[in-house]
């Protein structure tokens, strides 16, 4: 890794599992930190176990681990035992950074907790993920990323009208929970650079996702109505929603009333326009379901090669609906560095680049690790001779 990494330098010691405290840490790995994964024998993270896998029997390795675990090293310890706590203390004592995604009150329970830290190394900046956080009506209370979007109202908005409730399939609570922990760390680093002493930041799913909800929040407040689910259209304008095209699907956002008469024209209905039914956003979204259906006559008498050609032409915002697979082969992933180079161990899987991290940062430095790979060297490095790795080794060997 390159000595001009963001972080290089930094120490990580990660206590998480599944996908946001990984997240979280991955970011800070991707930026240069060294990261150390800490892992209980047996079975390691929770993620290492969930579907899809790549390969079979023991050497089979999971795309979710994968995906939010590249460039960091796995030691393996049994933070239930006296002599897995005190290594653990010990690699804290040179640690930069904590994140730890233990229910409330577990990791103090275990002797890991921020005081523990803090008393041992003040420097030390400490993040606590969970779902519920620490404090409050619901502290302590288990949650996941379904949970969490059931509970802040998220599914009650996604899907077609009348149909049951749906989740957003990207783990999005998770996701931006690890993306908040990597910023509110970032801050806490630098109060620290001005004044000496680390603290203890939470990030959890629930905040995630009502900052996610942030304008359906205030326009519940502005109208006094709770919104439903509304397919692929939008509360605020209209034509702004999904249309079948002869031989699939297209999504146009025809934002604005410029927008909107170049989209007519270019479909051969100017009379829409002239319609007092669609003059104005408010008026085409209280009437957007006859709006929708003189669009999609327009629309459905095109392929959507033909439909995003004329109406890009006409300069109005549209696109096809990929499927996955359509999407990450498109030119613009490649132009956008999206997929990175795949490590020489797991041959041709992909991971997709952080967003927003220097190009230059943006490879598989190291392949995310198999566990307990680099317990060994983490203890040599933090001073730990051959007797005292062969004792705390032990237990993973049971």
């Amino acid at each position: 890794m390159s000595s001009a990494s963001t972080f290089s330098g930094l120490r990580v010691l990660e206590l998480t599992t599944t996908i946001a405290g990984p997240y979280a840490a991955m970011i800070l790995a991707d930026l240069g930190a060294d990261v150390i994964k800490v892992e209980r024998p047996g079975g390691g993270d929770d993620a290492r176990s969930m579907p899809p896998h790549r390969g079979t029997g023991p050497d089979a390795e999971s795309a979710v681990f994968h995906a939010v675990n590249r460039n960091k090293r796995s030691a393996v310890l049994d933070l239930k035992t006296v002599d897995g706590r005190e290594a653990f203390m010990r690699l804290a004592d040179g640690a930069d950074v904590v994140v730890q995604s233990y229910r409330p009150g577990a990791a103090d329970k275990l002797g890991v907790g921020f005081a523990d830290v803090h008393a041992r190394n003040p420097r030390a900046v400490y993040c606590s993920v969970s779902a519920f956080g620490t404090s409050g009506a619901a502290a302590g209370l288990p949650g996941y990323d379904p949970l969490i979007q059931a509970f802040t109202g998220m599914m009650s908005m996604t899907g077609e009208p009348g149909g049951a409730p749906v989740r957003v399939a990207p783990s999005l609570t998770d996701l931006t929970t690890g993306m908040w922990a990597a910023i509110a760390i970032m801050a806490a680093l630098h109060r620290r650079d001005r004044t000496g002493v680390g603290e203890h930041v939470e990030s959890t799913l629930v905040d995630s996702g009502y900052a996610l909800l942030c304008h359906q929040i205030v326009g519940m407040f502005a109208t006094g109505e709770v919104p439903g689910p509304l397919g692929s259209a939008s509360p605020i304008t209209a034509p702004y929603e999904s249309f079948a095209t002869s031989d699939g699907r297209v999504m146009i956002a025809a934002g604005n009333d410029g927008l909107f008469a170049r989209l007519a024209a270019a479909l051969g209905m100017p009379e829409l326009t002239a319609d007092s039914r669609f003059a104005g956003s408010a008026a085409r979204v209280r009437n957007r379901d006859p709006l929708h259906a003189a669009v999609q006559t327009g629309v459905g008498a095109l392929t959507t090669q033909e439909c995003v050609a004329r109406l890009r032409a006409a300069k109005v915002p549209v696109g096809p609906v990929h499927d996955l697979r359509e999407a990450v082969e498109h030119p613009v992933a490649a132009d956008r560095h999206v997929l990175l180079r795949s490590h020489p161990r797991t041959g041709r899987s992909r991971t997709c680049r952080s967003s927003g991290c220097r190009r230059d940062l943006d490879a598989v430095h190291r392949p995310p690790p198999r566990l307990g790979e680099h317990t060994e060297a983490v203890l040599r490095e933090a001073g730990f001779g051959t007797d005292e790795i062969t004792r705390l080794r032990a237990p993973a060997r049971a």
